[in-house]
């Protein structure tokens, strides 16, 4: 499954999201998901105080009045058990499996309208969540490909047995099997809501297996869909959840939250997918009245607080992902992967300045919320209606910039707003430096540099979908390699008082930052080339 996230290029997720899409580009251009694997893989190894416990389920915790003292799994490959101690825990599961097992306050399904005062959803509160899907994929080949179905596949003849819609609307408005590079992914294999939606993953996994090989049998050898050519490469065997249980939070975040632009003082997170609410019945619902999804609208960006981020009664339990603290409604548009990395990167953020305050996480909300947004900018990460607060030492500095440009440089904002926005940035030419001065020698740390990332995507591949997502489903043969973005700058140099002390002739990221850690007088910064854009587009340029 392809990233999702908010609406809008201009809003396009930041952070270490980028940071692994911007390495997957570069090296893993054709988009092979067992490469992509390994980029996640080694983002974790190069970071030494992570203990990766990989096929490793959760199954027990110990718990003392309201806090977690460790918890208890069970690790497939190696058949042993591992007990992990921890001062906080953080329930990144999606299925919140620590809410049942410490007690932490937590709901399932679909609230009634009255009780925050939503429209989504029914009148009155029920279990249903949004149901799962298991996705297919496909390539086009140059000769036939001959596909003969599971004898226990569903059969469906005609488009209408898919969706009976299909013979009174245009059936591109309805269930669309158009996939293709730039085509859809067949989301609408969808099964589960109606049921209890963990107890029964297997028996509906079952259930998908049978539907997403009936509809590929269909596609291929029942009516002319044009898929004479194409091959079945991949399909899955682990349902994708789209909702199952929430934790309770010191906030919830509702509908109305969602539809007023998510305005609180302590955002550290947005999102901007429509409230995308999925029929519990799935695939099933399949008459003229009853809408497999319907898509509410959403401000993009909104923001989230920090306070959907931990638990309301357990004290050292952080969450995030689509297990937040929010209704079903607004779970619905949060619940998508661009806006869960954002919480992810909010929350281990959080957790780290918990870490080094000696703070519960309630706690954080007093007098260190700003550290947080601060950190999270520092970061690269965008929050909505805050501008990135520029240092001191950056400020008292003399640079080789017009008054204009220095302006630009330290506005806070790093990124197009609007539609045809090209945002606020400085442009050089190749070779060009900037220079900071002082009058005497200042100790500098960091110096960190935005650059443009190509917001509307279009160097990066001709192909539309993969101008969104740096992941690929099914491929035709009109598929072009991805390539870093044009705007990124490829060579740069690092100078301090003259002597060259930082130099990078292969950098694919949009955020450099290179530790400086010295007293210098006057630091330069010379950029030598891009990936291809004929100019140098800078958005921020200073020092943390």
């Amino acid at each position: 499954m392809w990233v999702r996230g908010a609406k809008g290029y201009w809003n396009r997720e930041t952070g270490i999201l980028a940071e692994f899409e911007e390495e997957n580009i570069y090296r893993n251009p054709t988009l092979a998901p067992t490469l992509w694997d390994s980029v996640l893989f080694g983002k974790v190894k190069e970071n030494e105080n992570i203990t990766l416990l990989l096929n490793t389920s959760c199954v027990d915790a110990e718990c003392s009045g309201n806090r977690i003292k460790s918890v208890r799994a069970w690790q497939l490959t190696t058949y042993s058990w591992h007990t992990v101690r921890a001062k906080y825990f953080a329930d990144c599961s999606g299925d919140s499996i620590l809410a049942p097992l410490s007690g932490a306050k937590h709901r399932i399904g679909r609230e009634g309208n009255d009780e925050f005062g939503e429209t989504i959803g029914p009148k009155v509160a029920d279990s249903k969540t949004m149901g799962m899907s298991l996705l297919l994929q496909a390539r086009e080949t140059d000769h036939p490909v001959k596909f003969i179905p599971p004898t226990w596949a569903n059969v469906y003849e005609t488009d209408d047995d898919i969706d009976i819609k299909a013979s009174i609307v245009k059936y591109s408005e309805t269930r669309n099997h158009k996939i293709g590079t730039s085509g859809g992914n067949l989301w609408w294999m969808e099964l589960g809501g109606d049921t209890e939606a963990i107890a029964n993953t297997e028996e509906t996994r079952d259930e998908l297996l049978k539907v997403a090989f009936g509809i590929w049998d269909h596609m291929k050898n029942r009516e002319d869909h044009g898929y004479d050519n194409w091959e079945l490469e991949w399909i899955g065997f682990l349902p994708g959840k789209r909702e199952t249980v929430r934790y309770i939070g010191e906030h919830i975040l509702t509908q109305n939250d969602i539809s007023g632009g998510g305005c609180f003082e302590d955002t550290v997170a947005y999102g901007g997918w429509p409230m995308d609410d999925h029929n519990p019945k799935g695939f099933r619902a399949n008459s003229v009245d009853d809408k497999a999804s319907v898509m509410h609208p959403a401000p993009s960006p909104y923001g989230i607080p920090y306070r959907c981020l931990y638990s309301e009664n357990v004290e050292n339990l952080f969450f995030a992902g689509r297990n937040i603290s929010a209704t079903h409604a607004a779970m619905s548009s949060t619940r998508v992967m661009g806006t869960c990395s954002l919480l992810g990167q909010a929350m281990g953020t959080a957790a780290s300045i918990c870490i080094e305050n000696d703070l519960m996480p309630k706690d954080l909300k007093c007098d260190y919320v700003k550290t947080l947004q601060k950190r999270l900018m520092d970061d690269g990460v965008f929050l909505p209606a805050l501008k990135r607060e520029i240092s001191a030492l950056t400020r008292e500095a003399e640079l080789n910039l017009s008054d204009d440009e220095r302006e630009i440089l330290f506005s806070g904002i790093e990124r197009p707003r609007a539609e045809g926005d090209e945002g606020n940035k400085i442009v050089l030419d190749k070779g060009d430096s900037i220079e900071f001065s002082y009058d005497a020698e200042k100790h500098i740390d960091t110096l960190r540099i935005q650059l443009d990332l190509d917001y509307r995507r279009q160097s990066v591949s001709p192909n539309m979908k993969m101008q969104w997502f740096a992941q690929k489903l099914h491929v035709g043969r009109d598929f072009v390699p991805m390539k870093v973005a044009n705007t990124i700058v490829k060579d740069f140099e690092v100078y301090a008082d003259g002597e060259l002390i930082y130099r990078d002739t292969e950098n694919y990221h949009s955020l450099i930052k290179v530790k400086i850690d010295r007293d210098v007088k006057k630091l330069s910064v010379k950029f030598n080339d891009t990936w291809g854009a004929e100019k140098v587009n800078i958005f921020a340029c200073d020092f943390i």
